[in-house]
């Protein structure tokens, strides 16, 4: 059958006699910050270097700074760990049968489901 890419994964099918095995080779990603994932920060002055340096350490935070003078500042990384992003919950679904949320008084089939 040979190999399939699933979002970037290579699975390979193998057979061996009578069963059949599939085996996933999978990348995962170690969390930001940490020594697997150091953040990357590029500052322009020393004194940015000092501020951001202090953030890291006091978070126990893994990082690699570059002071660059000429090139543009980049603290993406830094953003992304002082404010994650939150799960978002997605509200109840009203059903068919339902009292439509508009307030009509009729089913949610028969008004605004449609």
């Amino acid at each position: 059958m040979g190999k399939i890419f699933i979002d970037g994964t290579k699975a390979a099918n193998t057979f061996d006699g009578e069963k059949r095995t599939r085996t996933f080779t999978v990348k995962k990603t170690a969390k930001l910050g940490t020594e697997k994932n150091p953040a990357v920060v590029r500052v322009q002055t020393e004194e940015k270097l000092k501020e951001v340096t202090i953030i890291f350490k006091e978070n126990n935070w893994k990082y690699t700074i570059g002071l660059e003078p000429d090139q543009p500042e980049d603290i993406t990384d830094l953003e992304r760990l002082l404010s994650p992003l939150k799960p978002t919950t997605v509200g109840k679904k009203v059903g068919r049968n339902e009292p439509c949320p508009c307030g009509s008084g009729n089913k949610y089939k028969k008004c605004c489901g449609k």
